[in-house]
């Protein structure tokens, strides 16, 4: 699941030796999943550079060790998302400056690469109008988000005030977010810390893993309730203390207790 706010930038990764000599706009697009062709426009744009030097030329070649940084999603539609009363949002709190929304499984948060239309953020605009001039004009409103298959709270800002104190706030862990998930199997203990960083993948770029060059994580989980029929698994609370990409799913994985039904770090198919 993302959890880092989406104001920060699209990718930061220190280059592994698997990535030497490539081109920058192919290291672009395996970092965020675009083409590569929009992956050239955001290098040409000057939104990627290297080592805190700004690139613009896509035959730029990286070398092990160098960070790339990409400040901006390169899958940005070409218009800002517009209100769209037909999606369903679900208001859960609500005041002059935020908003609370259960945000559902299935449910793509805002606009990206493959869902230009009928998100969140599509529906939260025709509620509330005044999102359109807070934040990012792309993602108005949000401090941070949820992957599409995860359901829970997504806070919303509706002002300037809100949005830059909520950003703060996420950016110095002053917000508590906890997580529920079902795991395969039945844990040793029913309390614990996983302390591993996560970085990008070495073998699949596109994916997350634990990695000792890796940016410090930290994920404390609590066991709720073990069940054995139809197949020993786990539902567990999970707290985060760090905000990585994917970052409860490769914790998990890491400890052999992957999320039930998350295919991409091992959960296979749900139960």
């Amino acid at each position: 699941m993302s959890t880092e706010p989406p104001s920060g930038p699209a990718a930061r990764e220190t280059m592994p030796a698997a990535l030497d000599g490539e081109r920058i706009d192919r290291v672009v697009a395996m970092l965020t999943g675009c083409t590569r062709a929009e992956a050239a426009e955001v290098v040409a744009e000057g939104a990627v550079s290297l080592d805190g030097a700004v690139v613009r030329k896509v035959s730029v070649r990286v070398r092990e060790h160098q960070q790339v940084v990409v400040a901006r999603e390169p899958h940005r539609p070409a218009d800002p998302p517009a209100a769209d009363p037909d999606v369903a949002v679900v208001v859960v709190y609500e005041d002059d400056e935020v908003v609370v929304v259960d945000k559902a499984a299935g449910m793509v948060v805002h606009p990206g690469a493959g869902h230009e239309g009928a998100t969140l953020v599509h529906g939260l605009l025709a509620r509330f109008p005044e999102l359109a001039t807070v934040g990012e004009a792309f993602r108005p409103g949000l401090v941070h988000r949820l992957d599409k298959g995860t359901s829970g709270l997504l806070v919303v800002a509706r002002t300037a005030r809100a949005y830059d104190s909520l950003v703060d706030q996420l950016a110095s862990h002053e917000v508590e977010r906890c997580y529920l998930a079902l795991v395969w199997g039945s844990l040793d203990t029913p309390v614990g810390t996983i302390d591993a960083p996560v970085g990008r993948s070495r073998r699949n770029p596109l994916l997350m893993t634990v990695s000792a060059s890796g940016r410090e994580s930290r994920t404390h989980y609590e066991v709720i309730e073990r069940f054995v029929e139809p197949v020993p698994v786990s539902l567990l609370r999970c707290r985060l203390e760090t905000g990585r990409t994917h970052q409860i799913r490769v914790h998990l994985r890491s400890i052999h207790h992957p999320a039930a039904g998350d295919d991409l770090y091992g959960g296979g198919p749900a139960p």
